[in-house]
């Protein structure tokens, strides 16, 4: 599972509609790690004048990792991290965010990140069973 969901979120969910916010607090409490991540790569992003920031720091354990892979392969978290942040995210391998300024999508340095070839050269033998 990848989140820890209220009763009262799920029975709102039930209802209807949930509000943004009570869907990011779920993340942000489910998993710690991906939120804490994705937050600093966009706390820095705001602070410089860079097209994107990025990790490229392992997680500490299989448990961050996992909670890392959840995150960034749910359209719908993604999704919530990204308007709630105000960036765009970008993935490599099992732990190579970067947050992007929204409108570099359609930039050089988003379409480099994103591309095949810097798939493959962002390849190592530690990076085969994460």
């Amino acid at each position: 599972m990848s989140l820890d969901v209220s009763p009262e979120l799920l029975a709102e969910a039930e209802q209807g509609d949930i509000r943004e916010e009570d869907f990011v607090a779920t993340v942000r409490t489910s998993l710690p790690y991906a939120y804490d991540l994705v937050a600093s790569l966009a706390t820095e992003l705001k602070a410089g004048i860079a097209e994107f920031t990025d990790n490229q720091t392992p997680p500490p354990s299989e448990k961050e990792r996992g909670q890392l892979l959840r995150a960034l392969a749910s359209d719908a978290i993604r999704g919530s991290l990204e308007r709630h942040f105000g960036i765009a995210l970008a993935f490599q391998n099992c732990h190579r965010v970067a947050a992007f300024r929204p409108d570099s999508v359609d930039g050089e340095s988003y379409a480099k990140f994103t591309s095949v070839r810097s798939q493959v050269l962002n390849q190592s033998p530690e990076f085969r069973d994460c």
